[in-house]
């Protein structure tokens, strides 16, 4: 007997087709499609047509065509939604979820930086990490990531792995890092991740105040002659700032304008604490900002000025950072949080709407990466990457509006089933493509060496 979506190993009793067609085209019937389209189009008790990897077809139940060559499948009423695509991570970090608490970002990373720096310089750690990083985001219905940490080579091989979309690359530092790389060997590294043919690659310097002004226009060069992104954090906390003005008498994000590292492949991760004139820089260089609601909450780093950059025409997105900064990896989380944290301050309950939200989990990171063309939202010709979304718990019902009731309501474990270009990397709740029984032990496994890291050990 078959599953509801176990497509490639079964005939279907209602079209008769036999096993052994392609395990990325079926039809999907019976579910609420919230596109996250620039319309915000919505399909209640609709259908889709998923041929080869893409959306095919999509509308009224009703309306459905004739195709006897697919399986049909059943959604159960769920709304089906595109795969999340958190803009900012740090997979590798659920090693050391939860170890250092209570503490601003500047203190706190001297202790993480302790702890990453005797547990990280084997690749097969960094992997193992960042395995089980993917898994927990994937059961969030996250398809896409752009990760930041060490060891990037592990970090593609394992999303090859577990079926998903990965976007990474060099991560640059001044001196040696956990990996053990010194500046010269890092480029090449980061040169040489451009080679393997990934689908998104590009250079991850750590920030400007680790990372100095040749080394920072070396990796934006680069990764803007190989056709690649460019990612660093930027006006995370007050500290920062005061860095940065000492070294270089200037802010952050007017430094990265004169190193000429803003454009429309850059993308900055926090931008909590930016002004008028720094607003207007990026809108102006058309760089994008992935906001990072939780773990700037949680370190006290403060809150990004989201209505302003939405009103100056910044493509924003949405990240989670790393399971030690915000524990969790929760994008359901980081739209809530999103979406009222700004209400709140602004005194003003229009200010961000549910679908402007939505859009900076879904098409804006597509955007981002270069990709709103094939990824981001259902729409016909692009990838099937999507979600099915339980809508039976109690806390989802009455269901008026399906596209609030994924900012407001829903949560990551109401994701039920994920796809990424048409294949199932998660059904009914169970991974797929990874042993997540296996990872949890391995890394439990590994818990009393981490806590022996910090002085005095936990």
């Amino acid at each position: 007997m078959c599953g509801p979506f176990d497509i490639s190993n079964c005939a279907s009793q209602e079209t008769g087709v036999k096993s052994g067609m392609e395990e990325n085209s079926f039809i999907l019937k019976n579910v609420h499609v919230v596109s996250c389209a620039r319309d915000h189009r919505t399909f209640p008790q609709a259908a889709v047509i998923v041929r080869k990897g893409r959306f095919d077809w999509i509308g009224p139940l009703p309306d459905l065509p004739d195709t006897p060559d697919l399986p049909v499948r059943d959604g159960g009423g769920m709304i089906m939604m595109p795969g999340l695509i958190n803009m900012h991570a740090h997979c590798g970090d659920t090693l050391f979820r939860g170890l250092v608490e209570d503490l601003p970002l500047e203190a706190w990373l001297q202790s993480v930086w302790t702890a990453e720096a005797a547990i990280l310089p084997d690749p097969a750690t960094c992997q193992l990490g960042t395995e089980l990083g993917i898994a927990e985001l994937v059961m969030g219905g996250v398809t896409t990531i752009m990760d930041m940490f060490w060891h990037a080579g592990s970090g593609f091989d394992a999303a090859a792995k577990a079926g998903i979309r990965w976007a990474s690359g060099g991560i640059f530092f001044d001196g040696p890092g956990m990996d053990g790389f010194g500046p010269e060997m890092r480029f090449d590294q980061a040169a040489a991740l451009f080679a393997d043919g990934q689908e998104f690659t590009g250079t991850l310097p750590h920030g400007a105040y680790t990372v100095g002004p040749d080394a920072m226009r070396a990796a934006y060069e680069l990764a803007m002659t190989q056709g690649g992104f460019f990612c660093t954090h930027a006006a995370e906390t007050v500290a920062e700032q005061a860095i940065i003005q000492d070294r270089y008498g200037t802010s952050v994000i007017r430094h990265l304008k004169a190193l000429g590292v803003l454009g429309p492949r850059s993308v900055l991760a926090h931008c909590v604490h930016v002004d008028d004139h720094e607003i207007a820089l990026m809108a102006q260089t058309g760089t994008h900002v992935v906001l990072n609601p939780m773990s700037n909450l949680k370190l006290a780093s403060g809150f990004a000025p989201v209505p302003a950059m939405q009103a100056a025409g910044i493509n924003l997105t949405l990240g989670t950072d790393g399971p030690i900064s915000g524990n969790d990896m929760d994008m359901f989380l980081a739209m809530r949080l999103t979406a009222t944290l700004h209400k709140a301050v602004s005194g003003d309950a229009a200010v961000l709407s549910a679908g402007d939200v939505l859009h900076m989990a879904t098409l804006n990171g597509a955007r981002a990466l270069g990709a709103e063309n094939r990824l981001g939202s259902i729409e016909v010709g692009k990838q099937a990457d999507f979600s099915l979304v339980d809508v039976s718990a109690p806390h989802a019902v009455p269901l008026f509006d399906a596209l609030s009731h994924l900012v407001y309501a829903a949560s990551k474990s109401d994701i039920r089933d994920v796809f990424v270009a048409g294949r199932a990397v998660m059904q009914d709740r169970q991974v797929l493509t990874l042993n997540v029984p296996d990872l949890c032990a391995r890394v439990a496994a590994l818990q009393p060496a981490i806590a022996a890291t910090l002085e005095p050990p936990l």
